[in-house]
């Protein structure tokens, strides 16, 4: 068989929470994607400038990485599940009110609030399947990390046939507007890109952009998702109106049962799961952290900063990769550009699909340095053959497929190693956003000023540093590991 008859049974017994939990990874994807194809066309909404719904971007971002630091508050069941409810609801009221949103302020305020519900999302739904499956959760999270890529797939989708491809105003000053539209698309970035300011929209007219049906669609296509989150507490007995009428998942009898087994297999289970799984603040307590050896510390510095650079390339390459193609010496149209983050995002999709039987057949170990291994080859060649378009979209879908499965085997490779304590799952996805949102700021700011060539330059050296960390990683596992085989027993962080 494919699979063992233990995982499938598994599986099975937590089917209900583990596609609950893969849904609103989907969620997550959606929200992710969707600001880049749109920008035009928000600025058009906001009559804002282009520096000014940059920070539209930042609000985003920044709240994403509170939401990642904070997920990890929710430590019980209920308030999991009540944190995944409002957040998943949250995201349709976002799109629902972005198209209402006329005032750039207020945009960045709605952004900030989606942020925010995404990095819940992702810390919860994360240490929610490491509870879950512990050493099997690998298989299990490279697919919830396939509805990131696969929501971020069909944001854009959604969002394309409503763009407005030249000017989303009528009035009485758009007789240049096409040109206008035209000339921005080609100089988002690059070395013109310090004087953007100089183009202005005509902001005189109605705003009479399509874009809004597009989100409103997703609002639409999100929806499910808190349903299901809603179904799911209600089938645990965890609405009070409910509890009445609806079965738990297990009978009481099983659940002692489970609960016997768990407890004879590591008596200390219950204390670790209770202690663990904080927020990255509670993790980071003085009281929590006495006695533990410094590879504990290492583990999580190290982890934290490989998904800081390979995260931070998913960022930068996703959010520049279409003005690096429109500039010198590419000058690729604008059209046939828009579609590299696409292949970019498919390419995410297909790879953590296909990592789903990769990760149950190999280590994480090694499926990380295949990974790493990949994305410097991949950039090396895009520097070699910088002018090739053909290539450029060829490199794009292999950096996509070598970058899509690292953040799920890091994370299963560092909650092995430290034995399913949980604060790492917190500090990686802490670590992941701030790597997103910092490269994408860093990047920007040197294409700015060095051009765009030094667009794949960056790639090339955040993916080595990522390298060189991951090996100084594996020396810290080796030294955690006699650490352990030499101590009176596993290293818990104690209260």
């Amino acid at each position: 068989m494919l699979l063992e008859e233990r995982i499938i049974t598994l599986f099975k017994r937590n089917l209900q929470h583990t596609l609950t939990y893969w849904s609103v990874f989907f969620s997550f994807g959606l929200c992710i994607a969707f600001l880049g194809p749109t920008i035009l066309d928000l600025r058009c909404q906001t009559q804002s400038t282009l520096q000014e719904i940059t920070w539209v971007f930042f609000s985003q971002q920044f709240c994403l990485l509170i939401g990642s630091s904070i997920g990890g508050i929710f430590k019980t069941l209920f308030c999991s599940l009540t944190g995944l409810f409002v957040s998943s609801l949250l995201i349709s009221v976002v799109f629902a009110i972005i198209p209402l949103c006329h005032n750039v302020l207020l945009l960045a305020v709605v952004m900030a609030v989606a942020g925010l519900a995404m990095g819940v999302i992702d810390t919860i739904a994360n240490i929610q399947l490491v509870k879950l499956y512990q050493k099997d959760s690998a298989i299990f999270l490279q697919a919830l990390h396939f509805f990131i890529g696969l929501g971020a797939l069909v944001s854009p989708l959604i969002a394309d046939p409503f763009l407005s491809e030249t000017n989303c105003l009528q009035g009485n000053n758009t007789s240049n507007a096409t040109e206008i539209m035209h000339h921005i698309r080609h100089t988002l970035v690059g070395p013109s890109a310090s004087n953007l300011s100089q183009y202005k929209l005509p902001m005189e007219g109605e705003v009479v952009t399509q874009v809004s049906y597009a989100f409103w669609i997703m609002a639409l296509i999100n929806l499910p998702v808190p349903i299901a989150v809603f179904l799911l507490m209600k089938w645990e007995r965890m609405v009070p109106c409910c509890r009445s009428s609806s079965p738990p998942l297990l009978t009481q009898d099983e659940m002692a049962m489970e609960t016997q087994s768990t407890d004879a297999q590591d008596p200390s289970s219950k204390d670790s799961d209770m202690e663990g799984h904080g927020s990255l603040f509670s993790c980071c307590r003085g009281e929590h952290l006495q006695g533990v050896p410094i590879s504990f510390f290492g583990i999580h510095i190290l982890g934290g900063l490989v998904l800081f650079m390979t995260d931070g390339i998913v960022g930068e390459y996703s959010g520049f990769v279409y003005s690096y193609a429109v500039a010198d010496p590419m000058k690729m149209a604008h059209k046939t550009a828009g579609y590299l983050a696409s292949v970019f995002w498919a390419a995410i999709t297909v790879g953590r699909l296909g990592a789903i039987p990769l990760s149950y057949r190999f280590k994480p170990a090694g499926l990380l340095l295949v990974n790493l291994s990949g994305v410097i080859v991949t950039v090396l060649l895009l520097l070699i053959f910088y002018k090739s378009t053909a290539f450029l979209f060829v490199g794009t879908w292999f950096l996509g497929m070598f970058l899509s499965s690292i953040f799920p085997c890091m994370l299963a490779y560092t909650e092995d190693i430290l034995e399913y304590q949980g604060c790492a799952t917190t500090v990686l996805v802490t670590s992941a956003g701030m790597g997103e949102m910092v490269c994408q700021v860093m990047v920007g700011s040197i294409i700015q000023i060095k051009g765009s060539y030094s667009f794949l330059l960056s790639g090339m050296i955040i993916g080595c540093l990522g390298f060189v960390l991951f090996f100084i990683l594996l020396f810290f596992h080796r030294t955690h590991k006699q650490h352990l085989a030499g101590g009176p027993g596993k290293t818990h962080i104690t209260e």
